[in-house]
């Protein structure tokens, strides 16, 4: 283990992630979402092909035990992504981030109710928290003076976190039999697939330079989920799952060089309210991991069989 490692890859995929935000929201006025959702599949392949050829998965990463757990994961992760891209049209970067980050907490609910796993009152506490966060930011959408479009943004963005949290279920129940490497690459294979049947409804032909955004999307895309997949080999999850949130900071970042945008106070303060709600959960399954190891480590050791 090497935490500092495992944490700046965490950060570093972050920012990759950020990045191929930045350049959906720039073409998503001209290109339709299916065209976008293609790009960012199909080339997000290229970086996932080549991290599991040098760790000597390639061609076994194909290897499956169970297609129709990844034709479920497809499908709701697919309509997330939809989701989101097309809220990005509508949504600051920094807004729609935010929105997002209601997805561990829909997380949590899904856990509860679909893997039967025990929640007590301290995580419900924190999810209840999270989602006042959540209304706080979509309050600011709700007045008259919003336009009608942005108010559709918060919708499309909170719906793709509701699919981003069954979506991480789904690949809850894939990891029990399943490399990363395969959901990632059945993921990336497949949704480019479904996104390619939207061509008939009009894809539009970019210039050099789109081009050139579109398939930097997907490599972005495609870095940022092999970084992410490999700062799991250098520390625990509990470790890495407060960086997560540095996504904001980027988010806010680029709303300001590449957009001159500022989020506003309400965003900010909605922002803050998940993010403190997402810690506390984080921090709890800490605290609980470490009562549950301290337990096993007193327990005495099973007699040797006769």
């Amino acid at each position: 283990m090497n935490p500092l490692a495992g944490i700046a890859l965490k950060v570093v995929s972050t920012a990759f992630f950020t990045g191929m935000a930045t350049l959906i929201k720039l073409v998503s006025e001209r290109f339709p979402v299916g065209e976008i959702a293609f790009a960012r599949s199909f080339f997000g392949l290229i970086p996932v092909l080549v991290w599991a050829a040098w760790r000597g998965q390639f061609p076994g990463v194909f290897l499956t035990r169970n297609p129709r757990g990844h034709l479920l994961r497809v499908t709701v992760g697919t309509a997330s992504m939809f989701l989101g891209f097309s809220a990005l049209r509508f949504l600051p970067i920094a807004d729609a981030t935010a929105i997002g980050y209601a997805a561990p907490l829909f997380t949590v609910a899904f856990a509860a109710l679909l893997l039967r796993e025990t929640v007590r009152l301290y995580r419900w506490s924190a999810v209840v928290v999270g989602l006042i966060g959540v209304v706080i930011i979509l309050s600011e959408y709700l007045s008259p003076t919003v336009a009608a479009g942005s108010l559709i943004g918060a919708g499309l963005q909170l719906s793709s976190a509701v699919f981003a949290a069954y979506a991480a279920i789904q690949i809850s129940f894939l990891s029990r039999t399943e490399p990363a490497g395969t959901i990632v690459v059945y993921f990336s294979s497949f949704a480019a697939l479904v996104a390619l049947c939207t061509l008939p409804f009009g894809w539009v032909v970019p210039t050099p330079l789109e081009a050139l955004m579109l398939v930097g999307m997907g490599i972005f895309g495609g870095i940022g989920q092999v970084l992410m997949t490999t700062s799991y080999r250098y520390a625990d999850a509990s470790v890495l799952a407060p960086f997560d949130y540095t996504s904001m900071l980027w988010a806010v970042l680029a709303s300001l060089i590449v957009f001159s945008t500022v989020p506003t106070p309400v965003v900010l303060i909605g922002s803050a309210v998940i993010i403190g709600a997402g810690l506390f959960v984080i921090w709890r399954e800490r605290q609980l991991g470490l009562i549950r190891n301290r337990i096993k480590q007193a327990q005495p050791p099973a007699p040797p069989a006769a």
